[in-house]
């Protein structure tokens, strides 16, 4: 920026070619959310005939203007032929030096607190920790081949295809997206931050040849494309190169090809019918540490989550049948942030990853008894394969956990024949020549090579497609001769755009354009470098930054546990206030309100000595019907998760028994020793004193409390093998006048530990009487589903163990 031609006049002006600050606001807005026939409306309206003009007075000068600003790496336009073979249309490759991308993405002031530079070992409780690249065996066999001081840049490459119109022979794009290993996992996960930058888009050739050679082609055009692309990474990757960091210090780095993560499976479907690819000069050839069988990595949303869409959903549903499956997730209670499959899960022909992911959070519960135990428990063990695969951070425990969940699928794999539940265009299959499967073979090797998984998943690339393709594409005037070119014009202004953005901001303000290291000691909430950067350095203005927001932290303001582990919130206006005992219990549906409430306030007055004169018996009382809780991360204790929404709405015409969440909680029993229990909140309530009334509640009585219904536990995991979850039933009560009812009781809002699922028990077939709205109440036995979520299913597998 500082090497702007138009530097001098930003010493006096820092918008300029703008007037000010607020004509570069509405440039800006014009660019990026009106097309260009929209601005010329606008800047034609009879509104400014009475007012003053901004100093552009056309769509032609703004977008000269904006074309003007600094920008990063030049894009260029290169022809490529092919001697001997004739295409439809020219082959034009649009593209840009891949080290000069990665010399500005090393050095962006943004990532200062986002950078690694060397490879490191980390070890927690006796265990090496596997996390990102530069924590793998790969990165210090690497850096062992380069000279003392050197670093080393990992280059990840991410490429597919997608079409951008929907009609037969529609327009298509293939773009080249590249970032580095160095970034932290949580920065190049979000399309938003521009970890990833796009350096190409590939010619999409038409050959005048056989369709048999129209494919191999292809391959060999994407292969010289990504060759003069990366060109110069390869020299850089041989000779080294010298690069500042976003501190300014200049390294001498070497640029290793760290990973390429593509559809494996495809390109072994083709290369094993003729057994050859058929390139003959692969793009890595010559690329210094480059080794197909490291960087060609499998990546969890296709080997994974596209495997478990392609196979194992139909094989259950094959076992299952399509209607009793459709009835069992119809059927489920719903939770606030969790997707419901209102229609069932096998109508729909496509779906996408994110919708595949919430099948299998409930899958193995849902089928049980609708399929023999020994199909069961090979569904089970795919699927936590899939889940610890996806773990952000692994040690050789969780890598040997993984191989053994492998190791069990193969060892009941034999139900899934006998079931005859795998078929194909010939019928029923007896083999698992499935590529996919054969992949998960490799996924231990790969983590202690390369690190965690999820670091190379190509749910990043499916975002950049939608955002540097059909998004792009939507911008332009679709012309099929030139929309590529307008796409990367609009892309070019959109980086200037983000890039002057953030320099004027701190320039204007006389803050400093170097990003000071910290250390990282607090809690995260986010991660948005940008953001944290004007955090920081300017308060005032984070409104300016586009991104991820932070989470709300609600360990700040809000209720803490005990332990300060678990943070609670409840809104300042209760949804119901001053009802009397009488009022809830004929609201709630609780007829041993009153009783619960009297049990709790003797028990805790005789623990903690604390007596009170207040009766609660005409006392009144603050309802809820609703309450947030908040955890670390399980796997990263600094990281504070998304808080989840608990329910505990009364009866309604919707939900006539009410639509109440079930939780963890810790009681203490008569010997003093603290128990985990599974409960229903039923209500969600505090003592009200009057304003006048002198009288003080002790503690147990001053902060919120709940009504819950208990369960107790009737199977751990061991009993039912094939499930891998614990079994809870409804515990029940004779009351004073004989009558069977549900336990209930009053426990303390901090008493809750974790939000948890259950999922009925429901045997050979649903009972289509029962409703999402009634299945948490029409049931007496459930599933603690341990697949909810990741995050509980660590804590099941470790600490609830």
């Amino acid at each position: 920026l500082q090497e702007d031609q138009y530097d001098y006049r930003r010493k006096i002006n820092t918008y300029y070619p703008f007037h000010d600050e607020g004509e570069w606001e509405l440039a800006r807005f014009l660019v990026e959310n009106l097309t260009q026939t929209q601005i010329d409306k606008f800047l034609k309206l009879k509104w400014f005939h009475t007012r003053p003009r901004p100093s552009f007075t056309s769509k032609d000068q703004l977008l000269d203007w904006i074309d003007a600003l600094p920008s990063f790496v030049p894009w260029k336009v290169s022809t490529m032929e092919f001697t001997g073979y004739k295409t439809t249309y020219p082959l034009q490759l649009i593209w840009r030096d891949a080290l000069k991308v990665v010399k500005q993405l090393f050095s962006d002031p943004v990532f200062a607190n986002h950078i690694t530079f060397q490879p490191h070992v980390v070890n927690t409780g006796g265990q090496r920790e596997y996390g990102d690249y530069m924590s793998a065996d790969m990165a210090w066999k690497i850096q062992d081949h380069l000279p003392v001081g050197a670093t080393q840049v990992p280059i990840i490459l991410g490429s597919d295809k997608t079409p951008v119109t929907r009609t037969t022979g529609g327009l298509e794009m293939h773009p080249l997206f590249i970032t580095i290993g160095n970034l932290d996992l949580e920065v190049r996960s979000k399309a938003t931050l521009r970890a990833w930058r796009c350096i190409a888009y590939m010619p999409i050739a038409k050959f005048h040849v056989h369709p048999d050679y129209q494919g191999i082609l292809q391959a060999r055009l994407w292969h010289r494309c990504v060759d003069l692309v990366c060109a110069n990474l390869k020299v850089a990757a041989k000779d080294g190169c010298f690069m500042p960091d976003p501190s300014r210090y200049i390294h001498y780095v070497f640029t290793p090809l760290e990973v390429d993560p593509w559809d494996l499976d495809k390109f072994q479907k083709a290369a094993k019918a003729v057994h050859l690819s058929g390139v003959h000069m692969p793009y890595w050839r010559d690329w210094t540490f480059a080794c197909p069988s490291v960087f060609l990595t499998g990546e969890v949303l296709h080997t994974c989550i596209k495997f478990f869409a392609d196979h194992p959903l139909n094989w259950i549903k094959e076992t299952v049948g399509k209607p009793e499956l459709n009835a069992r997730f119809m059927v489920q209670h719903k939770r606030v942030g969790t997707r419901h499959f209102t229609k069932g899960v096998t109508h729909v022909n496509q779906m996408t990853g994110r919708e595949h992911r919430d099948i299998q959070r409930t899958i193995v519960a849902s089928i049980a008894g609708a399929a023999p135990p020994r199909f069961i428990r090979s569904i089970c063990a795919l699927i936590e394969f899939i889940y610890l695969s996806q773990d952000p951070v692994h040690s050789p425990d969780s890598l040997q956990l993984m191989a053994q969940a492998l190791s069990d699928f193969h060892s009941f794999k034999d139900a899934i024949v006998d079931a005859e539940a795998r078929r194909g265009k010939k019928g029923v299959k007896d083999d698992f020549f499935i590529p996919k499967l054969e992949l998960l073979q490799s996924f231990r090797g790969m983590v202690e090579k390369l690190g965690t998984l999820m670091q190379f998943s190509a749910d990043m690339t499916e975002r950049l497609l939608i955002t540097h393709c059909k998004h792009l594409f939507e911008r332009t005037n679709r012309r099929s001769t030139d929309f590529t070119e307008q796409c990367v014009r609009i892309l070019n202004r959109q980086e200037s755009m983000e890039l002057f953005n953030l320099y004027a901001l701190f320039y204007s303000r006389g803050a400093s354009l170097v990003n000071a290291i910290r250390i990282e000691d607090e809690e995260v909430t986010t991660v948005n470098p940008a953001l944290s950067w004007i955090s920081r350095v300017l308060p005032d203005e984070t409104h300016s930054v586009h991104g991820p927001r932070p989470v709300r932290n609600h360990f700040l303001k809000g209720i803490l546990s005990g332990d300060a582990l678990t943070a609670f919130h409840l809104t300042s206006t209760p949804d119901f206030n001053a009802l009397t005992p009488i009022a809830i219990e004929a609201k709630y549906s609780l007829v041993d309100f009153n009783h619960a409430l009297s049990q709790f306030i003797n028990q805790l007055s005789l623990s903690t000595g604390e007596h009170t004169r207040w009766d609660h018996g005409y006392g009144r009382f603050c309802t809820w019907n609703k309450f947030r809780l908040q955890l670390h991360s399980a796997f990263q204790p600094r990281v504070i998760m998304p808080s989840r929404v608990i329910q505990a709405y009364p009866p309604s015409d919707a939900f006539p028994l009410g639509n109440c969440d079930t939780v963890l909680i810790n009681v203490t029993g008569d010997d003093g020793q603290s128990t985990s229990r599974v409960a229903q909140v039923r209500l969600i309530f505090q003592p009200k004193i009057p304003r006048a009334s002198d009288l003080v509640l002790p503690m147990y009585l001053s902060s919120p409390l709940l009504y819950v219904q208990f369960f107790h536990f009737v199977a751990n995991p061991s009993d039912r093998p094939e499930l891998a979850m614990w079994t809870v039933e409804r515990t029940y009560m004779i009351d004073q006048r004989g009558r069977r009812c549900r336990c209930g009781g009053v426990v303390s809002l901090t008493d809750v530990t974790h939000a948890v699922e259950l999922i009925p028990e429901y045997g050979n077939k649903v009972d289509e009487r029962i409703s999402s709205a009634t299945s948490l109440e029409s049931y007496d036995r459930f599933f603690l589903n341990s697949f909810a979520d990741k995050e509980s299913y660590h804590t099941f597998s470790t600490e609830f163990a």
